[in-house]
């Protein structure tokens, strides 16, 4: 009885000594010891309706997360009655108040999930976008108050349940392009581009979808620009600024677009020079005119194209034209004739196997112009060294013509006679 009393007491006392606002429960319940409970979190046993008045009667003595607790339980007790969207929706807001903005964004989440004909569904998408945001800019996620992390994933997780939840709604795209936004600031290109790739052909009439383009090209455009192993991202840049500039040719990036084509073209043009001097210098002609020949085709009024073309003339005056022809026009050119030669043969009722045919095409200048010349650009014919050279039979008996030649490897082989 004297442990009633006491109880009684220090109850009493606690509602003295403490401002009503931030009033802390103490519950006590015979045979049990008493239990602290902080403000706001108190069991509530009404029903819907009274506890909707008890979180209004909250609200105006400033006790905001008793208001909230008190929404949150009618939605948790009674999420079939009519007052339950309205309370759920309104302890988001109070939580989105006081800051607490995943709670919040989480609240909005559930409103438009459990109860999509609340007359607050499209406040509660503009409230998950205001909130994804604010994460896009930067906020940190805290426990304790202490930052743990970048708010950039629990940003694209808000802005997809915005693109899941009202596919056509009003902030819809520009949800799905700041999704792109988040992962180009996480360097993920390859996803950035997937989220850009995806305004475009959803949502291709709204005003984002012109920058949601522009931004894939400019992702294979600083890809280009800095160094990447995709050798593609040249080409893909152009492609995307083309797309770009057909589709929105009136919007105000599409000057910066021509800038970023002329700078990629002038990149290439640079490239293709480069290797095509690098060849010129190993003596390998006929590919270094293919690499000039990309110059001018590239740029035909650049400095470099200039020299390109004169370097070709020279070349030509050196080595003849011949020389310069691509091995696969030779090769072709060398099979009509052998074929031409089988059928004379084959007429006359003798026919014998033509030499070996080791001409093979050069690679396509698209290739990544930053490597050595690769295997296919060696010599089309080998001089081997004299120490490797077989002697012809001296014995005076031998028919046998003399042993052909042993050619050398590749990495002895000797650069091609002029």
């Amino acid at each position: 009885m004297n442990f009633f009393v006491r109880a009684i007491l220090l109850v009493t006392a606690a509602a003295l000594i403490l401002p009503e606002s931030g009033v802390a429960s103490i519950i006590f319940q015979p045979g049990k010891k008493a239990k602290f409970v902080a403000p706001g979190d108190e069991e509530i046993s009404e029903t819907a309706l009274e506890l909707y008045q008890i979180g209004q009667s909250a609200e105006k003595q400033g006790n905001v997360k008793r208001a909230i607790h008190a929404y949150k339980d009618i939605v948790r007790r009674y999420p079939k009655d009519a007052l339950a969207s309205s309370a759920l929706y309104r302890a988001a807001q109070l939580q989105e108040q006081l800051h607490d903005y995943l709670p919040a964004a989480d609240s909005y989440r559930q409103l438009v999930e459990r109860y999509p004909a609340s007359p607050h569904f499209d406040e509660a998408i503009e409230a998950q976008f205001r909130i994804g945001e604010i994460y896009l800019a930067g906020k940190k996620l805290k426990i304790l108050g202490i930052p743990i992390a970048s708010s950039l994933d629990r940003a694209v997780t808000i802005f997809a349940n915005v693109v899941r939840t009202a596919p056509y709604g009003k902030y819809t795209a520009r949800a799905q392009f700041d999704i792109g936004l988040a992962r180009e600031k996480q360097h993920v290109p390859e996803m950035a581009i997937e989220a850009y790739q995806a305004v475009v052909d959803k949502f291709p009439n709204e005003p984002v979808a012109a920058d949601a383009q522009y931004q894939i090209g400019y992702i294979w455009f600083s890809a280009a620009r800095t160094g990447t192993k995709d050798f593609a991202a040249t080409t893909n840049a152009k492609t995307a600024f083309q797309d770009f500039l057909f589709h929105y040719p009136n919007s105000e990036k599409a000057a910066q677009a021509r800038a970023n084509m002329a700078l990629l073209e002038h990149k290439e043009t640079t490239s293709s020079y480069e290797v095509a001097k690098f060849y010129d210098k190993q003596k390998y002609y006929r590919a270094a005119v293919i690499y000039y020949n990309e110059v001018i085709r590239q740029q035909p009024g650049s400095m470099e194209s200039d020299h390109a073309k004169k370097r070709i003339d020279a070349l030509r005056a050196k080595v003849g034209d011949a020389a310069l022809q691509p091995a696969l026009a030779t090769a072709e050119a060398a099979k009509k004739k052998g074929n031409a030669r089988e059928t004379r043969m084959a007429k006359s009722g003798s026919a014998k196997p033509g030499p070996a045919n080791n001409e093979a095409p050069l690679p396509a200048p698209e290739t990544d112009v930053s490597l050595p010349p690769p295997a296919s650009l060696a010599p089309d014919t080998t001089t081997a060294p004299a120490t490797l050279l077989v002697p012809p039979s001296t014995s005076p008996s031998s028919d046998t013509s003399p042993a052909p030649a042993t050619s050398p490897s590749p990495e002895a082989s000797a650069s091609p006679a002029p």
